[in-house]
Parts: structure tokens; sequence; C-alpha cells
């Protein structure tokens, strides 16, 4: 398929056709990146995609950059929650087929979240099981 956009002086030439192109190929990736964050975050999601933008030498605005929301509160007085929560929080970060430094930093402060939440649940449990009890953690 060949694109040809209208200037005063005619077609545009290849370098511009090519820009164009690669222009849209990186909105495609930047909208599909967000849309996994999306579909992977129910519950933890707390904004759609915010997108900033690039005017081509078309005129046209294409997405060069994004951003959705994930809330990352613990649940408070509930660490088996809190752990659930954190499963998919990180799930949604690392969602896209290239997760970003951003998207793994959101997922790292997710597993430290994890962490504190599985020592509150071990005591809480130990504080309910008599001494020298079996304790199962497993979620």
């Amino acid at each position: 398929m060949s694109m040809t956009v209208s200037r005063t002086s005619g077609e545009l030439d290849s370098s511009t056709l090519a820009e164009i192109r690669a222009l849209q190929s990186r909105d495609d990736v930047v909208r599909a990146h967000e849309a996994a964050h999306i579909g992977a975050g129910a519950g933890v999601v707390t904004s759609g995609a915010q997108y900033s933008y690039q005017k081509g030498p078309d005129g046209k605005d294409y997405a060069v950059g994004g951003e959705v929301g994930i809330d990352l509160s613990p649940v408070a007085g509930n660490p088996r929650a809190t752990l659930a929560k954190m499963e998919t929080v990180k799930a949604s970060a690392l969602a896209p087929a290239q997760p970003s430094a951003q998207d793994q930093s959101v997922a790292a402060a997710a597993a430290q979240i994890e962490a504190q939440a599985q020592v509150e649940a071990y005591r809480k449990s130990s504080d309910k099981t008599p001494p020298g009890s079996l304790v199962d953690l497993s979620a």
C-alpha cells in the first residue's frame, strides 16, 4: 500500500513517507502497550491510557508515549488481599510484550509490598496459632 499526502508541490518524498510510517508504527506499539496494562490490570488500573503525541509531517498526531495509572497501595488490615492485589499489579505492569523500565519498577515495588504483606500475614497467623502448631502460609 502506498501513501500519498498532498503538499503544495504534490507527493511526499520517500524520507517523509518513511517518517510517517515510523510514527504510525510507534503509535501502534504505544497503544498496544497501554492496552496490555489495562487488559491485565482489572481492579488496580486507576485511569485510562494517557498519551503524549508527536505531530507528523502529514499534520496528524501520533502517540509516541503513554501511561496508565495503577494503584500500588496495600489493602489496609488485610495482608492476604494485599498479596492478591500485588499479583494483579505485577501482571499488569509486566503485561506488555516489552515492559519499560518504569513498568519493571512498578512490578518491583509491588513485589516489595507483597513481601511486607507476607510478613504481616505470617504475624497475624502466628498470633492466632498456639505455640508449636504448624502454620500454612500458602495463598
